[in-house]
């Protein structure tokens, strides 16, 4: 199939571009090591590949070397049909810096450009008009204005394009040997065009630097941000429980109906015990980290992350971080594996290296269920303040400021010992700040959906293949007695010693050690587990299930920091020692995560 690639700067809208030329019919491919993603989709009968973001073809970073050579492969390919290179509106210098490096390549490698001058519906707002036909005839190639917010000149665009695409395909550009475009001229270049046909900066910056002197402020801008965080956590809880109960209920209908028709037996027992009793209480906690996922969304579209980057930077350099730390620390909210392969965006080796080994320490989604299930047990459901706050969401927040507290301390021993390289030496702080932006919901619903999707894939398998497993242990030998005489009974009580001062019993142990395979499998194993012993009248209700069963609050709580410290997943230990290079490096921070763990988990056991 023929192609047509799509490139330009970050925050140019040209990832929101992609979407409405493909209708999110896409494929994401990452490549190991890196942030770097190529999302695909169908463009009429050609394949669209959004290139990942570049400030420029001569690369600082790690991410941009291989964004770069996969640009140079895609030019150097005869399936190759054309380039669209996406130019911010507002921004015109800076992305025609970028634009004119990727013409001049297509010239060289005689491929078609053409140029989607994106956002113009912002330039139109600050009441500016940009002549069109006067930059594309300076510039030699099509510019077409478009907004792929509001789909102002988006069918003239797609209509323009297929008619290149075809024309390029039929004609046969020849290479052009140019000499290398010297960048001392190119600035001058994109600086003359920006000046001529763009919008002064000052205008754009004006309304930027009014909201910016307030969130960027030593106070206000600190405040405003922990109210941001606090939000953001509240929220899981708050706006997620009437999706949560939806999806209990239809889990225990489901489960009613199903089990009526089997009649009593084992496959009746299968289904309430290891299907809606193990794979069921985990699919409870889903539309969570839906949540997580649409808030940190709208963070990312709307211009605040990297506002937030920046506020933390001089916080996190006093822990030996960097305030791009905090894009990564974010992320892992979410999960740990690309949060550390985020991390490549910084800099520094050391600091790269300090968040890649304190960012197992962020709750990732995968936490979500256990700290869901367990707040739900111990906390109780009290609102405050016309039901805004509520106290499970305050009990989430504290979780969350744990581990953050814990990786900025862990951080700080890493950033005074030997553990990490002696090199000091550290570039500058540089980041863009974005324009403030609503988001697009349409992508971001897309997003959202498909996190959700990617998380059951992921986990599901897993989930279902441990909860037969404990099912039938725990089903086995129908002679026994109970669970507790069954194979699963047996195995329990042998490792129950080592659980005893955590203040829990073998079925706890049994679930945590379970959940060293992927961390939700905690719920799912609990699940199984009290529905064997005779609780699927309340089929999903586990938290229910749990506080009849008499959970103290001392080792509940000691469970919760368990999971809020322990490094309990293989992939992110896996993922760390192919970024780190050392499996002893590693191995010495499962060990020693593992061991803060079972410390905390045993002193709240004893003394709460």
């Amino acid at each position: 199939m023929k192609r047509i690639i799509l490139v330009g700067k970050p925050n140019s809208g040209k990832s929101l571009l992609f979407n409405q030329l493909t209708g999110l019919r896409q494929k994401v491919a990452n490549f190991p090591g890196v942030t770097v993603e190529l999302k695909s989709g169908r463009f009429d009968q050609y394949q669209l590949v959004d290139f990942p973001g570049a400030y420029s073809m001569s690369t600082l970073t790690r991410d941009e070397d291989i964004a770069v050579e996969k640009i140079n492969q895609a030019l150097l390919d005869q399936d190759t049909s054309l380039i669209i290179c996406n130019l911010d509106a507002t921004r015109l210098q800076s992305s025609l810096m970028f634009g004119m490096q990727m013409q001049a390549l297509a010239h060289q490698y005689g491929k078609a450009l053409v140029f989607a001058l994106n956002m113009i519906d912002e330039v139109t707002r600050f009441g500016h008009q940009i002549d069109v036909a006067g930059l594309s005839r300076d510039l030699g190639a099509p510019v077409f204005a478009l907004s792929a917010k509001t789909l102002d000149g988006i069918a003239e665009f797609k209509t323009a394009v297929i008619q290149l695409a075809a024309e390029a395909d039929s004609s046969n550009l020849n290479t052009v040997a140019l000499p290398p475009l010297d960048y001392s001229v190119q600035v001058k270049q994109s600086r003359l065009l920006a000046t001529q046909y763009g919008m002064p900066s000052s205008v754009v910056l004006k309304k930027q630097n009014a909201i910016d002197a307030f969130m960027l402020n030593n106070v206000s801008g600190g405040i405003a941000f922990l109210l941001v965080m606090f939000l953001l956590f509240q929220s899981i809880f708050t706006f997620a429980t009437p999706l949560m109960d939806a999806v209990e209920n239809a889990i225990g209908v489901s489960a009613s109906f199903i089990t009526d028709l089997t009649g009593p037996g084992m496959l009746a027992d299968f289904l309430n015990d290891a299907l809606f009793g193990g794979l069921g209480s985990f699919l409870v906690f889903v539309p969570q980290i839906m949540v997580l996922t649409l808030i940190i969304g709208v963070l990312e579209d709307s211009g605040y992350l990297a506002r937030a980057a920046l506020i933390c930077h001089r916080p996190l350099s006093y822990f030996g971080l960097s305030g791009r730390s905090f894009i990564p620390y974010l992320s892992a909210h979410a999960c740990a594996i690309p949060a550390i392969l985020a991390a490549r965006t910084i800099e520094s080796p050391r600091k790269r290296l300090i968040t890649m080994l304190t960012v197992p320490l962020m709750s990732c989604s995968a936490r979500l269920p256990v700290y869901a299930l367990l707040v739900a047990v111990l906390i109780p459901d009290t609102r405050y303040l016309g039901g805004i706050v509520n106290l499970q969401g305050v009990a989430f927040f504290g979780l969350y400021l744990f581990g953050i507290v814990t990786a900025l301390l862990v951080s700080l021993l890493l950033s005074r010992s030997a553990v990490t390289d002696n090199e000091k030496s550290d570039m500058p702080f540089i980041l863009e700040l974005p324009s403030y932006r609503f988001p697009h919901w349409k992508p971001l619903i897309h997003r959202v959906l498909s996190s959700a999707k990617q998380f059951i894939y992921r986990a599901g398998p897993v989930i279902f293949a441990v909860s037969l497993g404990i099912w039938l242990l725990g089903y086995f030998p129908t002679s026994a007695g109970g669970l507790q005489d069954s194979y699963l009974g047996v195995i329990g009580q042998w490792i129950e010693p080592i659980f005893e001062p955590l203040g829990l019993d073998w079925r706890y142990g049994v679930a945590i050690l379970m959940s060293f395979l992927a961390r939700e499998v905690f719920v799912g194993a609990l699940g199984t587990l009290f529905g064997i012993d005779g609780a699927d009248e309340n089929i999903a209700g586990l938290a229910a299930n749990i506080q009849a069963d008499g959970l103290t609050f001392g080792a509940g709580m000691g469970i919760l920091l368990f999971y809020v410290v322990a490094l309990q997943c293989v992939a992110t230990v896996a993922t760390l020692k192919a970024e780190t290079g050392s499996a002893r490096l590693v191995g010495a921070l499962v060990f020693g995560y593992g061991m803060l763990a079972y410390l905390l988990a045993m002193l709240c056991a004893q003394f709460l």
